[in-house]
């Protein structure tokens, strides 16, 4: 059973896997087997994410480019093949968020999140899938939302990628499932890491709203994203496509509890 799961011998791409979720993913693919290939746009972040990937023992290389440059990221593709080697398996992972309500939010601000959340899975997509198609498949991974299903205030341009995401995962898969490659999405619920870190303690409102709501009780640990990201990757899920797989505790599955609960 585990062979199904084994990722020996393969390439994965993770873009933004410098530091937080991505982080947590590539390190299930390197667990799992992986080489790793790792994008990001801040120099100092991806000289300490080798240095990590390194000392867990994983075989990690780094490029730095802006995945909504189509030609900078079509450049970066081609020197990426001829020196790490094909990309088998590609999570689009780069994202944004814009916080700000949609009567305040500027067009270009709008624009930007489009562009990274949306803009760029499409077209990190395009560019792996010529090779995967030469090579008779290959597995993509792109990272939704659970924004992707729900409103919420302040996070329009950020709900409008995440959805746009989803749908864009389903539509590849229907074009490109007759070569072999199957594409599928994650949706993170809420996530412990260092930027919800401040926000992440008993008292505060945020914090109780989210424990509260979340039917485990708890907010994610990134790690528990790398089974999900495994799963997906490797031959286990070769049968299926076009999927979103949400990674939330359960919160999209549920109302809440009635008011008078404790």
């Amino acid at each position: 059973m585990m062979e199904l799961f084994d990722l020996k011998g393969k390439r994965a791409l993770i873009t933004g896997g410098t530091h937080g979720l991505g982080m947590a993913m590539a390190e299930g693919l390197g667990r799992a087997g992986a080489g790793l290939v790792i994008t990001g746009t801040t120099p100092s972040k991806m000289e300490k994410a080798l240095e990590h990937y390194a000392r867990c023992g994983y075989e990690a290389s780094g490029y730095i480019f802006d995945v909504t440059d189509e030609e900078e990221a079509r450049k970066y593709i081609s020197v990426i093949e001829k020196e790490a080697g094909p990309v088998d398996i590609l999570v689009n992972n780069a994202g944004i968020i814009k916080r700000e309500m949609a009567l305040d939010m500027t067009v270009e601000d709008f624009r930007r999140v489009i562009e990274v959340d949306l803009v760029g899975p499409f077209i990190m997509s395009r560019l792996v899938a010529s090779g995967m198609i030469e090579r008779g498949g290959g597995k993509i991974i792109n990272i939704c939302s659970m924004m992707s299903e729900l409103g919420r205030d302040n996070v329009s341009a950020y709900a409008a990628a995440k959805g746009g995401l989803k749908m864009l995962t389903r539509n590849l898969a229907t074009e490109w499932a007759r070569y072999n490659i199957q594409v599928n999405g994650i949706g993170p619920g809420y996530f412990a890491t260092s930027q919800t870190a401040p926000i992440r303690v008993k008292g505060n409102p945020f914090n109780d709203f989210i424990v509260s709501r979340t039917p485990a009780g708890r907010w994610g640990d990134p790690e528990d994203l790398a089974g999900a990201t495994v799963f997906l990757a490797s031959k286990a899920s070769d049968f299926v496509n076009g999927q979103v797989l949400y990674v939330d505790g359960g919160i999209l599955a549920t109302i809440g509890k009635p008011l008078n609960e404790p």
